[in-house]
């Protein structure tokens, strides 16, 4: 237990900065960098998304808090696009608007876990992860997938060799940060029968599903709709990473304790960031996605080409 001066060894064990080995030896480089930043796009986001298109005058208050869930009309633009997307009905009560993807995976993971819970998660992953799973408290687990799996059933056995009884809930991320693949349908189905079976949660990490080159994205929300929650992102979707803002969809009857969770980290999201976000689900922010994806795709040819990889 810690005392002055000490602080929690939780927070203290986790790394501050999950990229400056990289950064020093970037910057300790003397030719030519490519920097490999889709996340953080160099785009600008569509005209009418940006900050420079909203005023005051149009939109009163956005300067001021936005309700904790998320503004009404967003919530309203977003349930539909979920319902759309994954084919299940999909309310504004199954949605929290959160300070981006990260905000979002954050209250999710606070509302599942107790000190001591584990999470099994994907490797290799976001970084991120793994030190959002301590900040609560629990334990991330990595489960070698990507590039050891080659089926349904071995992408199983490699999760349930790593389950205990402190095991709460699983991690998934597809399309996957880092490696861009896409899971096939038939894993995700196997991984999510396999959580039923032993009372696990799931975490659907989608923030990248505009972003698929090759086959088809399948959202995993139309599985078990109560046991996923999914993430979402308008950082990666549209440009907007400085924004923060995102959102999980998840079963309407658990999202008031995610909402606990938000009110006491970041409370609400920005409602400027918002604002920008509805205008891209409204208005252009479609066809800036479309250009977007072509252009990444003809770097990462070119990308490919330059490193001599697939």
């Amino acid at each position: 237990m810690p005392r002055y001066p000490s602080l929690s060894p939780t927070v203290t064990g986790i790394r501050g900065s999950v990229y400056s080995t990289l950064a020093r030896r970037a910057a300790a480089h003397h030719g030519t960098l490519y920097p490999l930043h889709v996340g953080d796009t160099w785009m600008e986001p569509a005209e009418g998304c940006r900050m420079q298109d909203l005023t005051v005058e149009e939109h009163p208050g956005m300067h001021r808090y936005a309700p904790v869930q998320g503004l009404p009309q967003l919530l309203e633009a977003v349930a539909a696009r979920v319902a759309q997307r994954s084919g299940v009905a999909t309310t504004t009560d199954h949605v929290l608007i959160a300070a981006g993807a990260t905000g979002a995976l954050g209250a999710t993971i606070g509302a599942m876990l107790s000190p001591g819970d584990e999470v099994l998660l994907m490797a290799p992953y976001w970084p991120l992860i793994a030190g959002i799973v301590r900040s609560f408290h629990g334990t991330p687990v990595d489960v070698p997938l990507i590039g050891a799996a080659d089926s349904p059933e071995t992408a199983v056995d490699a999760f349930e060799a790593l389950r205990t009884p402190a095991t709460v809930a699983v991690y998934l991320n597809t399309p996957h940060n880092p490696t861009g693949r896409v899971l096939p349908p038939s894993w995700i189905a196997a991984l999510v029968a396999w959580a039923a079976r032993h009372d696990l949660w799931v975490l659907s990490d989608e923030v990248y599903e505009d972003y698929v080159y090759e086959g088809e994205h399948t959202p995993a929300r139309g599985l078990d709709p109560e046991r996923i929650f999914v993430a979402h992102s308008f950082s990666k979707a549209y440009g907007m990473a400085g924004n923060r803002c995102g959102y999980v969809v998840g079963p309407a009857d658990r999202m008031a304790d995610l909402r606990k969770v938000s009110v006491h980290t970041f409370y609400s999201t920005p409602t400027a960031s918002q604002l920008a976000a509805l205008a891209a689900l409204e208005g252009p922010g479609q066809a800036w996605v479309e250009r977007a994806r072509a252009q990444y795709a003809e770097i990462g040819r070119w990308s490919a080409e330059r490193l001599g990889v697939p």
